[in-house]
This record gives C-alpha cells, structure tokens and sequence, in this order.
C-alpha cells in the first residue's frame, strides 16, 4: 500500500533514540521518550496562496527534521508506525 499526503501534509518515520544513556545505562522502552526527529517519508502538493497559486512546501522526502513534543497523528502503514503532521509543525531540517 502506498500513501501519498494531502495539501501541506508531511509524512515523517521518527529516528531512533539511543538505547543507552551517556553514562552507558540501558534505557527501558517504557522509559525513553518519543525521538522529536525524524525523516521525511513523502510531502504533499502544497498549499494555495491568496491568488490561486500552488506554493509547494519546503521540506522534501529524504529531508531529517525537527518537530514539536505533541505534533502529528501515528498511523501505522504497512507494519510501520509513521507520523502525519501539518508543514507548520516542522520546527526546522537538519543539515549536515
């Protein structure tokens, strides 16, 4: 199944966070929070501006970024948890 997002939509796969702390503790699951970086799966069309034109968004599929604490909706696609959250929640992409 394939899922393409809606007008300013994002479609993001949260990265991994860290099995062990800095001083080298294992973290349990039910303890670690929720990785607010992730990788931009697929991007909507965009949104339209006040003359009828399409502005299409600023992040692109491939694109690491960072998001709000609370921001996006989990769906689980094909056995994978992924988010989808409106451009606007994206706080910004990570360059290398």
């Amino acid at each position: 199944m394939t899922f393409r997002p809606l007008h300013d939509r994002v479609l993001v796969r949260r990265v991994t966070a860290e099995e062990k702390s800095a001083g080298g503790i294992i973290i349990p699951d039910t303890a670690k929070e929720k990785p607010q970086e992730g990788e931009v799966v697929a991007v909507g069309s965009g949104t339209l501006n006040e003359k009828g034109d399409l502005r299409p968004l600023d992040v692109k599929a491939g694109d690491r970024i960072l998001f709000g604490k609370w921001s996006g909706t989990e769906v689980k696609l094909n056995g994978e948890e992924l988010l989808i959250m409106k451009e606007s929640d994206v706080m910004g992409i990570l360059t290398a």
